[in-house]
Protein backbone atom coordinates (compact mmCIF):
# COMPACT_ATOMS: atom_id res chain seq x y z
CA UNK A 1 0.00 0.00 0.00
CA UNK A 2 1.77 3.37 -1.35
CA UNK A 3 0.84 6.63 0.19
CA UNK A 4 -1.30 7.59 -2.55
CA UNK A 5 -3.56 4.38 -2.05
CA UNK A 6 -3.30 5.16 1.67
CA UNK A 7 -4.96 8.93 1.50
CA UNK A 8 -7.78 7.48 -0.68
CA UNK A 9 -8.60 4.47 1.97
CA UNK A 10 -8.67 7.90 4.59
CA UNK A 11 -11.05 9.72 1.94
CA UNK A 12 -13.30 7.32 1.38
CA UNK A 13 -13.96 6.32 5.01
CA UNK A 14 -14.49 9.59 5.32
CA UNK A 15 -17.18 9.60 2.31
CA UNK A 16 -18.75 6.63 4.12
CA UNK A 17 -18.64 8.35 7.92
CA UNK A 18 -20.76 10.87 6.18
CA UNK A 19 -23.00 8.10 4.73
CA UNK A 20 -23.50 7.20 7.96
CA UNK A 21 -24.43 10.49 9.34
CA UNK A 22 -27.19 10.66 6.54
CA UNK A 23 -28.45 7.43 7.36
CA UNK A 24 -28.70 7.59 11.05
CA UNK A 25 -30.44 11.35 10.06
CA UNK A 26 -32.82 9.44 7.61
CA UNK A 27 -33.89 6.63 9.98
CA UNK A 28 -34.64 9.36 12.64
CA UNK A 29 -37.24 11.08 10.26
CA UNK A 30 -39.00 8.19 10.00
CA UNK A 31 -38.80 6.58 13.06
CA UNK A 32 -39.05 9.52 15.70
CA UNK A 33 -38.69 13.23 13.85
CA UNK A 34 -41.79 15.45 14.47
CA UNK A 35 -43.48 16.75 11.59
CA UNK A 36 -42.36 20.39 12.38
CA UNK A 37 -38.35 19.24 11.47
CA UNK A 38 -39.06 17.77 7.99
CA UNK A 39 -37.72 21.40 6.56
CA UNK A 40 -34.79 21.21 8.70
CA UNK A 41 -34.06 17.83 8.14
CA UNK A 42 -33.81 18.25 4.16
CA UNK A 43 -31.51 20.85 4.70
CA UNK A 44 -29.58 18.62 6.78
CA UNK A 45 -29.20 16.07 4.51
CA UNK A 46 -28.48 18.19 1.54
CA UNK A 47 -25.79 19.49 3.31
CA UNK A 48 -24.70 15.79 3.59
CA UNK A 49 -24.71 14.95 -0.01
CA UNK A 50 -22.99 18.09 -1.08
CA UNK A 51 -20.21 17.55 2.07
CA UNK A 52 -20.20 13.86 0.56
CA UNK A 53 -19.81 15.15 -3.37
CA UNK A 54 -16.98 17.52 -2.30
CA UNK A 55 -15.11 14.51 -0.71
CA UNK A 56 -15.26 12.90 -3.03
CA UNK A 57 -14.81 15.00 -6.41
CA UNK A 58 -11.75 17.16 -4.94
CA UNK A 59 -8.74 17.67 -7.59
CA UNK A 60 -6.43 15.15 -5.78
CA UNK A 61 -8.39 12.54 -5.75
CA UNK A 62 -8.09 11.85 -9.37
CA UNK A 63 -3.85 11.67 -8.89
CA UNK A 64 -4.18 9.43 -5.63
CA UNK A 65 -6.05 6.77 -8.21
CA UNK A 66 -3.46 7.16 -10.81
CA UNK A 67 -0.81 6.94 -8.65
CA UNK A 68 -2.19 4.30 -6.29
CA UNK A 69 0.19 1.08 -6.03
CA UNK A 70 -1.62 -2.30 -4.72
CA UNK A 71 -1.68 -5.97 -4.67
CA UNK A 72 -3.54 -7.93 -2.44
CA UNK A 73 -6.97 -8.54 -4.29
CA UNK A 74 -8.72 -7.28 -1.77
CA UNK A 75 -7.27 -3.91 -2.51
CA UNK A 76 -7.28 -4.41 -5.73
CA UNK A 77 -11.22 -4.46 -5.78
CA UNK A 78 -11.62 -1.82 -3.44
CA UNK A 79 -9.79 0.69 -5.91
CA UNK A 80 -11.24 -0.54 -9.07
CA UNK A 81 -14.52 0.40 -6.61
CA UNK A 82 -12.71 4.01 -5.98
CA UNK A 83 -12.61 4.90 -9.23
CA UNK A 84 -16.24 3.80 -10.11
CA UNK A 85 -17.44 6.08 -7.12
CA UNK A 86 -15.14 8.65 -8.07
CA UNK A 87 -16.48 8.28 -11.86
CA UNK A 88 -20.09 8.77 -10.81
CA UNK A 89 -19.44 11.32 -8.62
CA UNK A 90 -17.60 13.77 -10.49
CA UNK A 91 -20.05 13.51 -13.50
CA UNK A 92 -22.99 15.32 -11.20
CA UNK A 93 -22.72 18.72 -10.09
CA UNK A 94 -22.89 19.56 -6.66
CA UNK A 95 -25.80 21.78 -7.12
CA UNK A 96 -27.76 19.20 -8.59
CA UNK A 97 -26.82 16.42 -6.12
CA UNK A 98 -27.60 18.71 -3.51
CA UNK A 99 -30.86 20.28 -4.93
CA UNK A 100 -32.09 16.43 -5.65
CA UNK A 101 -31.59 15.69 -1.88
CA UNK A 102 -33.10 18.32 -0.97
CA UNK A 103 -36.24 17.63 -3.21
CA UNK A 104 -36.32 14.14 -2.22
CA UNK A 105 -36.02 14.56 1.33
CA UNK A 106 -39.53 17.28 0.91
CA UNK A 107 -41.12 15.10 -1.02
CA UNK A 108 -41.37 12.01 0.90
CA UNK A 109 -42.93 14.14 3.72
CA UNK A 110 -45.48 15.58 1.44
CA UNK A 111 -46.00 11.65 0.28
CA UNK A 112 -46.87 10.97 3.88
CA UNK A 113 -49.44 13.28 3.89
CA UNK A 114 -50.44 12.24 0.32
CA UNK A 115 -50.50 8.73 1.25
CA UNK A 116 -52.74 9.48 4.34
CA UNK A 117 -55.25 11.10 2.27
CA UNK A 118 -55.14 8.91 -0.54
CA UNK A 119 -54.78 11.50 -3.03
CA UNK A 120 -51.99 11.58 -5.41
CA UNK A 121 -52.67 15.29 -6.57
CA UNK A 122 -50.98 16.57 -3.32
CA UNK A 123 -47.62 15.32 -3.86
CA UNK A 124 -47.16 15.19 -7.62
CA UNK A 125 -45.68 18.97 -7.72
CA UNK A 126 -43.22 17.69 -5.72
CA UNK A 127 -42.56 14.07 -7.71
CA UNK A 128 -42.53 16.02 -11.03
CA UNK A 129 -39.20 17.94 -9.38
CA UNK A 130 -37.96 14.98 -8.47
CA UNK A 131 -38.41 12.99 -11.75
CA UNK A 132 -37.35 16.31 -13.24
CA UNK A 133 -33.69 16.26 -10.82
CA UNK A 134 -33.37 12.49 -11.46
CA UNK A 135 -33.41 12.74 -15.38
CA UNK A 136 -31.01 15.35 -14.79
CA UNK A 137 -28.62 13.15 -12.64
CA UNK A 138 -29.09 10.15 -15.17
CA UNK A 139 -28.38 11.89 -18.26
CA UNK A 140 -24.84 13.34 -16.47
CA UNK A 141 -23.91 9.35 -15.42
CA UNK A 142 -25.20 7.91 -18.94
CA UNK A 143 -22.48 10.47 -20.55
CA UNK A 144 -19.30 9.47 -18.26
CA UNK A 145 -20.40 5.93 -17.53
CA UNK A 146 -21.09 4.55 -21.27
CA UNK A 147 -24.96 3.29 -20.21
CA UNK A 148 -28.38 4.37 -20.93
CA UNK A 149 -29.99 7.13 -18.72
CA UNK A 150 -31.66 4.50 -16.36
CA UNK A 151 -29.51 1.53 -16.42
CA UNK A 152 -26.70 4.53 -14.88
CA UNK A 153 -29.66 4.67 -12.06
CA UNK A 154 -29.96 1.08 -11.84
CA UNK A 155 -25.86 1.27 -11.71
CA UNK A 156 -26.00 2.86 -8.32
CA UNK A 157 -27.98 0.11 -7.08
CA UNK A 158 -26.90 -2.91 -8.11
CA UNK A 159 -23.37 -2.27 -10.50
CA UNK A 160 -23.20 -4.78 -13.72
CA UNK A 161 -26.57 -5.28 -14.41
CA UNK A 162 -29.04 -3.34 -16.86
CA UNK A 163 -32.60 -2.85 -18.02
CA UNK A 164 -31.77 -5.27 -21.39
CA UNK A 165 -30.84 -8.24 -18.22
CA UNK A 166 -33.64 -7.39 -16.51
CA UNK A 167 -36.16 -7.15 -19.35
CA UNK A 168 -36.18 -10.57 -20.43
CA UNK A 169 -35.83 -12.36 -17.06
CA UNK A 170 -39.40 -10.38 -16.06
CA UNK A 171 -41.20 -10.93 -19.51
CA UNK A 172 -39.77 -14.69 -18.47
CA UNK A 173 -41.49 -14.92 -15.43
CA UNK A 174 -44.93 -13.07 -16.64
CA UNK A 175 -45.32 -15.91 -18.83
CA UNK A 176 -44.71 -18.43 -16.14
CA UNK A 177 -46.97 -16.55 -14.14
CA UNK A 178 -50.11 -16.42 -16.28
CA UNK A 179 -50.12 -20.18 -15.86
CA UNK A 180 -48.72 -20.82 -12.47
CA UNK A 181 -50.94 -18.27 -10.71
CA UNK A 182 -54.55 -19.71 -12.00
CA UNK A 183 -52.90 -22.88 -11.06
CA UNK A 184 -52.27 -22.17 -7.79
CA UNK A 185 -55.07 -20.28 -6.81
CA UNK A 186 -57.53 -23.80 -8.24
CA UNK A 187 -55.07 -25.73 -6.05
CA UNK A 188 -55.48 -23.92 -2.76
CA UNK A 189 -59.43 -23.34 -3.53
CA UNK A 190 -59.67 -27.33 -3.78
CA UNK A 191 -58.88 -26.98 -0.14
CA UNK A 192 -60.80 -26.43 3.28
CA UNK A 193 -60.12 -22.81 4.93
CA UNK A 194 -57.76 -22.60 7.09
CA UNK A 195 -58.39 -22.02 10.52
CA UNK A 196 -57.55 -18.03 11.89
CA UNK A 197 -56.08 -17.23 14.56
CA UNK A 198 -58.43 -15.33 16.83
CA UNK A 199 -57.57 -11.69 17.56
CA UNK A 200 -56.54 -8.79 18.85
CA UNK A 201 -53.20 -9.36 18.69
CA UNK A 202 -51.69 -6.31 21.33
CA UNK A 203 -48.91 -4.63 20.00
CA UNK A 204 -46.70 -4.63 23.21
CA UNK A 205 -46.80 -8.39 22.87
CA UNK A 206 -45.92 -8.32 19.21
CA UNK A 207 -42.85 -6.35 19.35
CA UNK A 208 -41.89 -8.62 22.36
CA UNK A 209 -42.33 -11.11 20.23
CA UNK A 210 -40.88 -9.93 17.26
CA UNK A 211 -37.81 -8.59 19.25
CA UNK A 212 -37.38 -11.83 20.49
CA UNK A 213 -37.71 -13.91 16.88
CA UNK A 214 -35.20 -11.57 15.69
CA UNK A 215 -32.86 -12.09 18.66
CA UNK A 216 -33.41 -16.24 17.59
CA UNK A 217 -32.45 -15.40 13.86
CA UNK A 218 -28.87 -14.25 15.27
CA UNK A 219 -29.61 -10.16 15.30
CA UNK A 220 -27.01 -8.45 17.67
CA UNK A 221 -28.99 -5.91 20.04
CA UNK A 222 -25.96 -4.42 21.36
CA UNK A 223 -25.25 -3.34 17.83
CA UNK A 224 -29.33 -2.83 16.47
CA UNK A 225 -32.31 -1.22 17.40
CA UNK A 226 -36.25 -2.22 16.54
CA UNK A 227 -38.19 0.52 16.44
CA UNK A 228 -41.60 1.65 13.91
CA UNK A 229 -42.07 3.19 10.54
CA UNK A 230 -44.80 4.04 8.15
CA UNK A 231 -42.81 1.88 5.81
CA UNK A 232 -40.27 -0.75 7.33
CA UNK A 233 -37.05 -0.41 6.27
CA UNK A 234 -33.08 -1.09 7.23
CA UNK A 235 -30.41 1.22 7.94
CA UNK A 236 -28.06 2.94 10.13
CA UNK A 237 -24.51 1.19 10.20
CA UNK A 238 -23.05 -2.06 10.36
CA UNK A 239 -22.21 -1.38 14.17
CA UNK A 240 -25.89 0.11 14.85
CA UNK A 241 -28.48 -1.34 12.61
CA UNK A 242 -31.54 0.07 13.15
CA UNK A 243 -34.57 -1.84 12.05
CA UNK A 244 -38.39 -0.81 11.80
CA UNK A 245 -41.68 -2.84 11.52
CA UNK A 246 -45.18 -0.87 11.60
CA UNK A 247 -47.84 -3.01 14.31
CA UNK A 248 -51.70 -3.97 13.42
CA UNK A 249 -53.16 -5.73 16.18
CA UNK A 250 -55.72 -6.84 14.10
CA UNK A 251 -52.31 -8.52 12.24
CA UNK A 252 -50.72 -11.18 13.82
CA UNK A 253 -48.13 -11.90 10.85
CA UNK A 254 -47.35 -8.59 8.77
CA UNK A 255 -45.21 -7.07 11.30
CA UNK A 256 -43.23 -10.03 12.06
CA UNK A 257 -43.17 -11.28 8.81
CA UNK A 258 -41.31 -7.19 8.08
CA UNK A 259 -39.16 -8.02 11.54
CA UNK A 260 -37.98 -10.95 9.89
CA UNK A 261 -37.20 -9.83 6.20
CA UNK A 262 -35.15 -6.40 7.95
CA UNK A 263 -33.76 -8.67 10.05
CA UNK A 264 -31.75 -10.76 6.98
CA UNK A 265 -30.87 -7.49 5.80
CA UNK A 266 -29.16 -5.99 8.98
CA UNK A 267 -27.44 -9.55 9.59
CA UNK A 268 -26.72 -9.24 6.10
CA UNK A 269 -24.60 -5.50 7.41
CA UNK A 270 -23.40 -7.14 10.82
CA UNK A 271 -21.54 -10.14 8.73
CA UNK A 272 -19.61 -7.49 6.96
CA UNK A 273 -15.48 -7.77 6.85
CA UNK A 274 -14.58 -5.70 9.56
CA UNK A 275 -11.41 -5.09 8.53
CA UNK A 276 -12.44 -3.23 5.50
CA UNK A 277 -15.26 -1.26 7.01
CA UNK A 278 -16.01 1.85 5.69
CA UNK A 279 -14.27 0.87 2.42
CA UNK A 280 -15.60 -0.13 -1.33
CA UNK A 281 -14.90 -3.45 -0.96
CA UNK A 282 -16.16 -3.83 2.72
CA UNK A 283 -19.88 -3.24 1.78
CA UNK A 284 -22.75 -4.98 0.49
CA UNK A 285 -22.67 -6.50 -3.23
CA UNK A 286 -25.52 -4.14 -3.86
CA UNK A 287 -29.22 -4.28 -3.49
CA UNK A 288 -29.99 -7.36 -5.22
CA UNK A 289 -27.45 -9.39 -3.19
CA UNK A 290 -29.25 -7.22 -0.23
CA UNK A 291 -32.34 -8.62 -1.02
CA UNK A 292 -31.43 -11.77 -1.13
CA UNK A 293 -30.57 -11.94 2.42
CA UNK A 294 -33.35 -10.29 3.50
CA UNK A 295 -35.52 -12.81 1.51
CA UNK A 296 -33.95 -16.16 2.53
CA UNK A 297 -34.76 -16.00 6.07
CA UNK A 298 -38.18 -14.30 5.08
CA UNK A 299 -39.59 -16.31 2.79
CA UNK A 300 -37.05 -19.75 2.07
CA UNK A 301 -36.58 -19.89 5.87
CA UNK A 302 -39.37 -18.54 7.67
CA UNK A 303 -42.28 -19.47 5.61
CA UNK A 304 -41.11 -23.37 6.10
CA UNK A 305 -42.80 -25.92 7.51
CA UNK A 306 -39.83 -26.34 9.11
CA UNK A 307 -39.53 -23.43 10.94
CA UNK A 308 -43.38 -22.60 11.43
CA UNK A 309 -43.87 -25.38 13.66
CA UNK A 310 -40.90 -23.22 15.60
CA UNK A 311 -42.95 -20.22 15.10
CA UNK A 312 -46.58 -21.57 15.76
CA UNK A 313 -45.52 -22.41 19.24
CA UNK A 314 -44.17 -18.72 19.77
CA UNK A 315 -47.39 -17.27 18.51
CA UNK A 316 -49.25 -19.64 20.90
CA UNK A 317 -47.25 -19.33 24.08
CA UNK A 318 -47.74 -15.46 23.55
CA UNK A 319 -51.36 -14.85 22.33
CA UNK A 320 -53.17 -18.86 23.27
CA UNK A 321 -56.49 -19.39 21.45
CA UNK A 322 -56.83 -22.53 19.23
CA UNK A 323 -54.01 -24.81 19.12
CA UNK A 324 -54.85 -26.17 15.84
CA UNK A 325 -54.82 -22.16 14.20
CA UNK A 326 -50.91 -22.23 15.73
CA UNK A 327 -50.18 -25.50 14.18
CA UNK A 328 -47.52 -25.21 11.33
CA UNK A 329 -49.26 -26.74 8.42
CA UNK A 330 -52.13 -24.21 9.30
CA UNK A 331 -50.06 -21.34 9.42
CA UNK A 332 -48.29 -22.08 6.32
CA UNK A 333 -51.59 -22.25 4.42
CA UNK A 334 -52.23 -18.84 5.98
CA UNK A 335 -48.72 -17.31 5.55
CA UNK A 336 -48.09 -19.14 2.07
CA UNK A 337 -51.61 -18.24 0.66
CA UNK A 338 -51.46 -16.73 -3.00
CA UNK A 339 -54.01 -13.98 -3.37
CA UNK A 340 -53.97 -10.93 -5.98
CA UNK A 341 -53.43 -7.99 -4.09
CA UNK A 342 -52.62 -4.32 -4.28
CA UNK A 343 -50.09 -3.98 -1.83
CA UNK A 344 -46.49 -4.68 -2.82
CA UNK A 345 -45.37 -5.34 0.94
CA UNK A 346 -48.12 -7.45 1.83
CA UNK A 347 -47.56 -9.79 -1.27
CA UNK A 348 -46.98 -13.37 -1.46
CA UNK A 349 -44.16 -14.11 -3.08
CA UNK A 350 -45.47 -15.64 -6.28
CA UNK A 351 -47.84 -12.41 -7.46
CA UNK A 352 -44.67 -10.19 -5.40
CA UNK A 353 -42.92 -9.77 -8.56
CA UNK A 354 -45.67 -8.76 -10.88
CA UNK A 355 -45.57 -5.56 -8.58
CA UNK A 356 -41.79 -5.45 -9.29
CA UNK A 357 -42.09 -5.70 -13.13
CA UNK A 358 -45.18 -2.84 -13.08
CA UNK A 359 -42.94 -0.81 -11.06
CA UNK A 360 -39.59 -1.24 -13.12
CA UNK A 361 -41.62 -0.45 -16.72
CA UNK A 362 -42.95 2.65 -14.90
CA UNK A 363 -40.17 4.44 -13.69
CA UNK A 364 -38.21 3.47 -17.16
CA UNK A 365 -40.61 5.49 -18.53
CA UNK A 366 -40.80 7.97 -16.51
CA UNK A 367 -36.90 8.36 -17.14
CA UNK A 368 -36.97 8.16 -20.13
CA UNK A 369 -39.98 10.46 -20.82
CA UNK A 370 -42.42 8.33 -22.43
CA UNK A 371 -44.77 8.43 -18.98
CA UNK A 372 -45.35 12.11 -17.66
CA UNK A 373 -45.51 12.47 -13.83
CA UNK A 374 -49.30 13.56 -13.80
CA UNK A 375 -50.05 9.90 -15.67
CA UNK A 376 -48.73 8.10 -13.10
CA UNK A 377 -51.93 6.70 -11.52
CA UNK A 378 -53.77 5.67 -14.59
CA UNK A 379 -50.79 3.96 -15.96
CA UNK A 380 -50.00 2.49 -12.72
CA UNK A 381 -53.44 0.92 -12.40
CA UNK A 382 -53.40 0.13 -16.08
CA UNK A 383 -50.41 -1.94 -15.41
CA UNK A 384 -51.69 -3.94 -12.40
CA UNK A 385 -54.78 -4.70 -14.16
CA UNK A 386 -52.91 -6.00 -16.56
CA UNK A 387 -50.49 -8.55 -15.05
CA UNK A 388 -52.75 -9.28 -12.12
CA UNK A 389 -56.48 -8.77 -13.37
CA UNK A 390 -56.72 -6.32 -10.27
CA UNK A 391 -57.39 -2.53 -10.33
CA UNK A 392 -56.27 -0.49 -6.86
CA UNK A 393 -59.56 1.77 -6.16
CA UNK A 394 -57.76 4.54 -4.73
CA UNK A 395 -54.35 6.42 -4.97
CA UNK A 396 -52.93 4.92 -1.46
CA UNK A 397 -53.36 1.22 -2.83
CA UNK A 398 -52.02 2.11 -5.92
CA UNK A 399 -49.33 4.55 -7.01
CA UNK A 400 -48.70 6.28 -3.43
CA UNK A 401 -47.74 2.96 -1.13
CA UNK A 402 -44.30 2.73 -1.80
CA UNK A 403 -42.02 5.45 -0.42
CA UNK A 404 -39.17 5.14 -2.75
CA UNK A 405 -40.07 7.49 -5.85
CA UNK A 406 -40.33 10.08 -3.40
CA UNK A 407 -37.35 9.54 -1.64
CA UNK A 408 -35.49 9.56 -5.47
CA UNK A 409 -34.92 5.93 -5.28
CA UNK A 410 -35.39 5.42 -9.04
CA UNK A 411 -33.21 2.08 -10.58
CA UNK A 412 -34.00 0.40 -7.23
CA UNK A 413 -36.99 -1.89 -7.87
CA UNK A 414 -35.33 -4.60 -9.68
CA UNK A 415 -32.91 -5.88 -6.94
CA UNK A 416 -36.56 -6.89 -5.11
CA UNK A 417 -37.03 -9.63 -7.84
CA UNK A 418 -33.54 -10.09 -8.50
CA UNK A 419 -32.89 -10.84 -5.12
CA UNK A 420 -36.43 -13.04 -4.66
CA UNK A 421 -34.36 -15.15 -7.46
CA UNK A 422 -31.17 -15.25 -5.67
CA UNK A 423 -32.56 -16.48 -2.51
CA UNK A 424 -34.23 -19.61 -4.04
CA UNK A 425 -30.67 -19.91 -5.54
CA UNK A 426 -28.62 -19.87 -2.41
CA UNK A 427 -31.10 -21.97 -0.64
CA UNK A 428 -30.78 -24.68 -2.76
CA UNK A 429 -26.92 -24.46 -2.31
CA UNK A 430 -27.27 -24.36 0.84
CA UNK A 431 -29.37 -27.34 1.37
CA UNK A 432 -27.34 -29.67 -0.57
CA UNK A 433 -24.06 -28.46 1.41
CA UNK A 434 -25.45 -28.34 4.98
CA UNK A 435 -27.02 -31.71 6.87
CA UNK A 436 -30.16 -31.41 8.72
CA UNK A 437 -30.83 -27.86 8.29
CA UNK A 438 -34.85 -28.68 8.74
CA UNK A 439 -34.13 -29.92 11.81
CA UNK A 440 -31.94 -26.69 13.13
CA UNK A 441 -35.02 -24.84 12.05
CA UNK A 442 -37.87 -27.20 13.54
CA UNK A 443 -36.05 -25.42 16.51
CA UNK A 444 -36.03 -21.79 15.59
CA UNK A 445 -32.10 -22.09 14.96
CA UNK A 446 -30.71 -20.34 11.50
CA UNK A 447 -27.46 -20.51 12.85
CA UNK A 448 -26.51 -22.82 10.08
CA UNK A 449 -27.78 -21.12 7.42
CA UNK A 450 -26.78 -17.99 9.10
CA UNK A 451 -22.88 -19.37 9.24
CA UNK A 452 -23.22 -20.77 5.48
CA UNK A 453 -24.22 -17.34 4.41
CA UNK A 454 -21.18 -15.28 6.54
CA UNK A 455 -18.91 -17.64 4.61
CA UNK A 456 -20.47 -17.53 0.82
CA UNK A 457 -21.94 -14.03 1.51
CA UNK A 458 -21.19 -11.56 3.97
CA UNK A 459 -17.52 -12.15 4.45
CA UNK A 460 -17.23 -11.43 0.38
CA UNK A 461 -18.48 -7.94 0.95
CA UNK A 462 -18.01 -6.23 -2.87
CA UNK A 463 -14.89 -8.05 -3.47
CA UNK A 464 -16.78 -10.00 -6.26
CA UNK A 465 -19.73 -8.93 -8.44
CA UNK A 466 -23.25 -10.30 -7.64
CA UNK A 467 -22.85 -13.00 -10.02
CA UNK A 468 -19.57 -14.01 -8.96
CA UNK A 469 -20.81 -14.18 -5.60
CA UNK A 470 -24.01 -16.81 -6.93
CA UNK A 471 -20.97 -18.59 -9.34
CA UNK A 472 -18.72 -19.45 -6.15
CA UNK A 473 -21.72 -20.15 -3.51
CA UNK A 474 -23.61 -22.28 -5.84
CA UNK A 475 -21.60 -22.71 -8.97
CA UNK A 476 -23.61 -20.55 -11.54
CA UNK A 477 -24.63 -17.18 -11.64
CA UNK A 478 -27.95 -15.85 -11.60
CA UNK A 479 -30.58 -18.58 -12.87
CA UNK A 480 -34.34 -17.89 -12.58
CA UNK A 481 -35.13 -20.80 -13.04
CA UNK A 482 -34.26 -22.20 -9.74
CA UNK A 483 -36.95 -19.56 -8.69
CA UNK A 484 -39.68 -21.18 -10.64
CA UNK A 485 -38.87 -24.28 -9.00
CA UNK A 486 -38.88 -23.51 -5.64
CA UNK A 487 -42.30 -21.68 -6.43
CA UNK A 488 -43.30 -25.10 -8.26
CA UNK A 489 -42.56 -27.29 -5.14
CA UNK A 490 -43.78 -25.06 -2.58
CA UNK A 491 -47.11 -24.03 -4.44
CA UNK A 492 -48.17 -26.33 -7.24
CA UNK A 493 -46.45 -30.08 -5.70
Amino acid sequence: MNEAYQRLTERFRRVATIGECAAMLNWDSAAVMPAGGAAARADQLALLAGLEHQTLTASEVAADLTGAVVADEWDQANLRLMEHAWRRARAVPEDLVVALAKAASTCEKVWRTAREAADFSIVQPNLVEVVNLTRQTADALSAALGLTPYDALMDGYQPGIGADDVAPIFAAYETFLATALPEAEARQDRRAAPVRPAGPFPLAAQEILCRSVAERLGLDFERARLDQSAHPFSGGTPTDVRITTRYDENDYASAMMAVIHETGHALYEQGLPARYARLPVGQAAGMAMHESQSLIFEMQAARSDAFLGYLGQAYHEMFGGDPAAWRRHNLGRLLRRVERSFIRVEADEMTYPAHVILRFRLERAMIDGQLRVEDLPGAWNDGLTALLGITPPDDARGCLQDIHWYDGAFGYFPSYTLGAMAAAQLMAAARDQLDDLDAALEQGDLAPLLGWLRQNVHAVGSRLSFNEILREATGRPLDPTAFQEHLRVRYLG
